[in-house]
């Protein structure tokens, strides 16, 4: 080798082309969201705008039980077609769970119904995913149990076949015993990390409360809840990881006058963290009649209990936080003027934002 006296060549400083740099600038990009770009600076000021679809699914029309509201719904994209899971309310059986499929929204409403057997008694509030370690999908939901009191609990179902609205198990609570420090909690959500799963839920008082358990002994080994956010925030807190970030999105559903819902949202940066707001009062909402606009005939004053479209559909909840869509159920103040909650005629609609416009 020809060289220096000693036959070691000179090291020169290697020059990248201009072209690759420029690549690896923008693999740094995907690996992590790019947070000073202006579309994330305007999803962090919590300007948010919204246009919503027409009513997407009604209520069935079922002879032998007439179906008053369709609500709660819960969606993953799998197989080339949605899968949705949802609350209905009838005349006879008030709290059931309704699945349907459909690779379209235009063909949502024309979906096969069905109404899962998993139990007789109360049965509402579902949320959807497949927990990766048990190669299973998952069901929680609020169940009735009349010895315990409160009678509503944390229940789950497993299945192999989301498909499938046989496959799913009979109820198992959560909670082996309820948590002497509870006294009340609606709407119960699972999110999981790289080591534990979360359990978040509402108590319909302004709080919003966390309990967890390691991945290894889900979905059982709950602690002690604890309460990690209070403002005027009601029920239906879902929670989601957001894309290309180690930060995390809850949104809480929030009554306005005369009883119009709206929700707001919140950050933190890790799943047992603080909440910190994000878009948290009736003048700067996530999302309500203030910021959604409708592009035919408007057909609901309220947004609420909806479910974030996620990117995936596994126990992390991934969404694109520049590209959030939301399904929500929706229904007219005078539509629901002089009516019991349950009898309020619900329909699912989506929201649509994006970031980058």
């Amino acid at each position: 080798m020809r060289g220096m006296g000693c036959g070691v060549t000179p090291y020169k400083p290697m020059r990248w082309p201009g072209a690759f740099l420029v690549l690896i600038a923008a693999l740094s990009v995907i690996r992590g969201a790019d947070t000073n770009s202006p579309a994330w600076q305007k999803f962090f000021s919590g300007k948010f705008e919204w246009i919503a679809s027409e009513p997407l699914v009604a209520p069935a029309e079922r002879a032998d039980d007439p179906c008053i509201s369709v609500k709660d719904p819960s969606i993953v994209r799998y197989g080339d077609k949605w899968h949705l899971f949802c609350t209905i309310r009838s005349q006879k059986r008030t709290h059931q769970i309704e699945y349907l499929s459909f690779a379209d929204w235009a063909d949502a409403n024309k979906a096969r119904r069905h109404v899962l057997q998993i139990t007789n008694n109360y049965f509402c509030a579902p949320q959807v995913f497949y927990f990766t370690l048990h190669k299973k999908w998952y069901l929680i939901y609020q169940a009735s149990e009349e010895s315990r009191k409160p009678s509503l609990q944390p229940a789950f179902s497993t299945s192999e076949k989301i498909d499938d609205p046989m496959s799913w198990t009979r109820p198992t609570f959560l909670y082996t015993r309820h948590p002497e420090n509870v006294k009340s909690w609606i709407d119960f959500w699972v999110i999981c990390d790289d080591s534990k799963a979360h359990l978040f839920f509402t108590s319909n008082d302004g709080r919003m409360w966390r309990a967890e358990t390691r991945l290894s002994e889900f979905p059982l080994g709950w602690g002690r809840p604890e309460v990690v956010l209070r403002d005027d925030i009601f029920e239906a807190s879902h929670t989601y990881r957001l894309k290309g970030l180690d930060k995390y999105l809850t949104i809480v559903e929030a009554v306005g006058e005369s009883g119009t819902r709206y929700y707001k949202a919140y950050l933190t940066d890790r799943l047992d963290g603080e909440w910190k707001a994000l878009a948290a009062t009736k003048g700067k909402p996530f999302a309500s009649g203030l910021n959604v606009r409708f592009r035919g005939t408007p057909w609901s004053d309220s947004i609420s209990h909806g479910e974030l479209l996620r990117q995936g559909y596994d126990e992390h909840l991934v969404v694109d936080a520049l590209k959030l869509r939301f399904l929500f159920q929706g229904v007219l103040d005078k539509d629901r003027e002089g009516k019991k909650y349950g009898e309020i005629p619900w329909r699912l609609g989506v929201l649509s934002n994006s970031m980058t416009d």
